[in-house]
């Protein structure tokens, strides 16, 4: 059972990492960005509904950060985060050139939520659904 104990605690240090980098994100949009330049590059990107959505993701990357970081119900986060990275992707960094705008680092954020949305928190997690 101890690789079961390994896997659980690698469970913890993804989910840690992910949650702090998205919620380094949703700090840069809730406190620098404000709701009205998220907005306003989310409408100059084309998204529909551009405040609604801006308000979603601010919400999706602070809160979800926090949630992660915590291990509270770590899978709802972890499938928001996933949509997330994943409409980041499809809008911004496949359209701009994928390795040109950084497309690495949401795609390994995609993959990690997606790990943690099927897998659950791990070790250390307030919650282990």
């Amino acid at each position: 059972m101890l690789n079961g104990k390994f896997q659980s605690c690698g469970l913890a240090v993804l989910r840690i990492a992910v949650g702090a980098v998205i919620l380094t994100h949703g700090y840069q949009k809730v406190f620098h960005m404000h709701l009205g330049g998220v907005a306003g590059f989310f409408g100059h990107l084309g998204i529909p509904l551009p405040t609604l959505s801006a308000i979603v993701v601010m919400t999706v990357e602070f809160v979800g950060g926090i949630l992660l970081i915590t291990g509270l119900a770590t899978r709802i986060p972890a499938a928001l985060i996933a949509v997330d990275m994943l409409v980041a992707l499809l809008v911004v960094h496949f359209r701009n050139g994928y390795i040109k705008s950084g497309g690495e680092l949401p795609l390994l954020l995609l993959a990690g939520a997606i790990c943690l949305a099927l897998s659950g928190g791990g070790c250390g997690s307030v919650k282990r659904a």
